[in-house]
C-alpha cells in the first residue's frame, strides 16, 4: 500500500470533536473553576470574621495577665470603702494595671466560693479603651462563674450622677440575690461598677448600692489625677446621708455574717 494511502486512512479513522461540544465542555469546567474560588473566599472570610468577633468578645472580658492586665502588689490604694463602722475583716483590695495604661481599683467583701458577697472596681480606661467594650458582660462574668445574663433593674440616684442597675435574668428576688451597678463617666474616663448581695428584698439592695457609691472615698494617693480630684470634688456636696437606722442595722448584720465562719458561703 502506498504511504500516502496509509496516512489518509489514519486521518480519516481519528475522532473528530465538535467545536460546539469543545465550548461547553471549556464553559461548564471554567464554571466549577469559579464556584471553587468563590466558595473558598467565602469560606476564607468567614474564618477571619469569626477570628476577629472572637478578638473583639474577649477583650474585655480576659481574666487578669491574658489582655494585658497584671496584678500590681505594690500599688498603692487610690480609694477607700467603710460599709459599717465595724472592722471588714473580709475585706479585700487589689489593683490591676495595664501595659497600655489602664488601672482597676476592686475592693471586694466576704470570701464564698464563686464571688464574693459585694465588690466595687473603678477603672480608669487608659488607652486600651476596653471600658468602652461591652460593660455589662463584663460585670455579668465578675459577678457569676457561668457568666450569667443581666437584665435592667432600674436606675438610682448617686453622688455621680444617675446610677444603671442590673440583676440576674430569671433569679429569684430574696436572701442571696445580688443587684449589679454600672456607671461609666466620659471626663476623666471612668467606670464604677460592682455588685452587692447585702439584703433579703431589692429595695434593701438598691440602698446598699447607693451607700457603697456614697462612701467610696479618693485617697491622697491619687493626687497626681487632677481630672479625679476634679470630679470627687464635685461630687461631694451631693453625698447622700446612707446612715439610716434600718439600713445600718442591715449592713451591720451582713458584716457580723461575713465574720462568722460558719456563715460563710451562704451566698
Amino acid at each position: 500500500m502506498h504511504p500516502d494511502s496509509a496516512s489518509t486512512a489514519a486521518t480519516i479513522r481519528k475522532p473528530r470533536i465538535s467545536p460546539g461540544l469543545k465550548a461547553v465542555a471549556d464553559e461548564v469546567c471554567g464554571t466549577f473553576a469559579r464556584l471553587f474560588a468563590y466558595v473558598g473566599a467565602l469560606a476564607l472570610i468567614a474564618m477571619l470574621g469569626v477570628a476577629a468577633w472572637n478578638r473583639l468578645d474577649s477583650g474585655d472580658d480576659a481574666p487578669a495577665g491574658r489582655a494585658g492586665w497584671t496584678l500590681a502588689d505594690a500599688a498603692v490604694p487610690a480609694f477607700s470603702l467603710r460599709l459599717t463602722d465595724q472592722p471588714d475583716r473580709t475585706a479585700t483590695y487589689t489593683v490591676l494595671t495595664h501595659a497600655a495604661g489602664g488601672r482597676k481599683d476592686v475592693l471586694r467583701w466576704g470570701e464564698p466560693a464563686d464571688r464574693p458577697a459585694a465588690e466595687i472596681e473603678v477603672y480608669r480606661i487608659g488607652p486600651e479603651r476596653e471600658g468602652m467594650r461591652n460593660p455589662v458582660g463584663h460585670l455579668a462574668t465578675r459577678l457569676g462563674r457561668h457568666a450569667p445574663e443581666l437584665e435592667a433593674a432600674g436606675i438610682i440616684d448617686s453622688r455621680f450622677g444617675p446610677v444603671s442597675l442590673l440583676r440576674q435574668a430569671g433569679a429569684p428576688d430574696g436572701p442571696g440575690a445580688c443587684l449589679g451597678f454600672l456607671k461609666t463617666i466620659a471626663v476623666p474616663a471612668l467606670r464604677i461598677s460592682g455588685w452587692s448581695c447585702q439584703g433579703a428584698a431589692l429595695q434593701t439592695r438598691r440602698a446598699a448600692v447607693g451607700c457603697m457609691l456614697n462612701r467610696l472615698t479618693l485617697l491622697s494617693s491619687a493626687g497626681h489625677d487632677p481630672a479625679l480630684v476634679e470630679l470627687f470634688a464635685q461630687a461631694e456636696p451631693r453625698r447622700a446621708d446612707c446612715d439610716a437606722p434600718g439600713l445600718a442595722k442591715t449592713l451591720n448584720d451582713w458584716i457580723t455574717a461575713l465574720d462568722n465562719p460558719r456563715l460563710r458561703g451562704t451566698f
